[in-house]
């Protein structure tokens, strides 16, 4: 009889134990599904190619320029993502989604509040990529029923053009230091190929959901070739960090960064894993500048 009540106690336990880890795991699966659809990661990686262009240029950290970059790209890529549910089921959205309006309104008052502190003539700088931005998600051409993002290979060119000013011209300008031109050139350069190269596992796992008349790259040209253009674009991305930065260690740091992004493209599939782009390959850059940090403090 003691026994018996032994066991039943323990399987009470181990079954209280057992709810006990799924409930945290639920918790935590929760969180990090808000981590990455409300474009925090995003933001960060957003945040860390501004970081290593300080880094490369030896400019002062700016916090309250950082501030503002990080929180008007969470605004603006849920403003991207949402704004057709949005407009069209504003009655009846989900809960979780909900919570992403919120939150992003919320990052958009953060926006607002770190803009003032910066000089207008950033904020005019800033603001022409932040254009570009509006006009990739809402339709102005043939009648209103298109936008830039609809346009066949637009798509990539003015995600990395927006992505490669805001990261490379602005923080530079901001800086309201002088540096060589063509180093500026150069680096941007590098910045928008690396951004064209992120996007492709994207345009990869988007193939089987994009509707037909978006001509992403991988659709127009086909999974392999869009692969091999991938490796040529990382090709001309190392020549040029040799020509951007003498300093043989950020050489190195660099050479890892290319590997990494060599093999995540080599493995991109049309059915790749839920945060196969969404969190490890958007997990680059930000693996890239804890790297230079590191480098540069011990």
């Amino acid at each position: 009889m003691i026994l018996i009540k032994k066991d039943i106690l323990l399987t009470k336990y181990l079954g209280y134990k057992q709810n006990h880890y799924f409930c945290v795991m639920s918790i935590l699966k929760k969180i990090f599904n808000f981590y990455i659809n409300a474009s925090i990661h995003v933001a960060l990686a957003v945040y860390s190619f501004v970081r290593i262009t300080e880094f490369y240029f030896e400019i002062e950290n700016n916090s309250v320029f950082n501030y503002f970059i990080f929180y008007s790209t969470i605004t603006a890529y849920n403003f991207v993502k949402y704004f057709g549910i949005a407009k069209f089921h504003h009655r009846s959205l989900t809960q979780n989604l909900k919570i992403i309006q919120v939150f992003s309104f919320v990052c958009f008052l953060l926006m607002c509040y770190y803009g003032f502190q910066l000089s207008l003539n950033t904020l005019f700088l800033f603001g022409g990529f932040g254009l570009l931005t509006v006009l990739y998600a809402i339709p102005f051409l043939s009648g209103f029923q298109k936008n830039l993002r609809n346009i066949s290979y637009l798509k990539i060119i003015v995600v990395a053009l927006v992505w490669a000013g805001v990261t490379v011209v602005v923080p530079i300008f901001d800086s309201c230091e002088s540096f060589e031109i063509s180093r500026i050139i150069l680096q941007f350069t590098q910045r928008f190929l690396l951004v064209c190269v992120l996007i492709l596992p994207f345009d990869i796992r988007d193939l089987s959901f994009d509707a037909v008349s978006l001509q992403t790259i991988p659709r127009k040209i086909g999974v392999d070739k869009t692969k091999k253009l991938g490796y040529v674009l990382l090709l001309f991305t190392l020549v040029l960090e040799f020509l951007v930065y003498p300093d043989a260690s950020y050489r190195n740091v660099f050479l890892g960064v290319f590997f990494i992004l060599l093999f995540l493209l080599m493995r991109a599939t049309v059915k790749q894993s839920k945060y196969y782009s969404s969190f490890w390959v958007e997990l680059v850059p930000v693996f890239w500048s804890v790297l230079l940090y590191g480098i540069i403090n011990f």
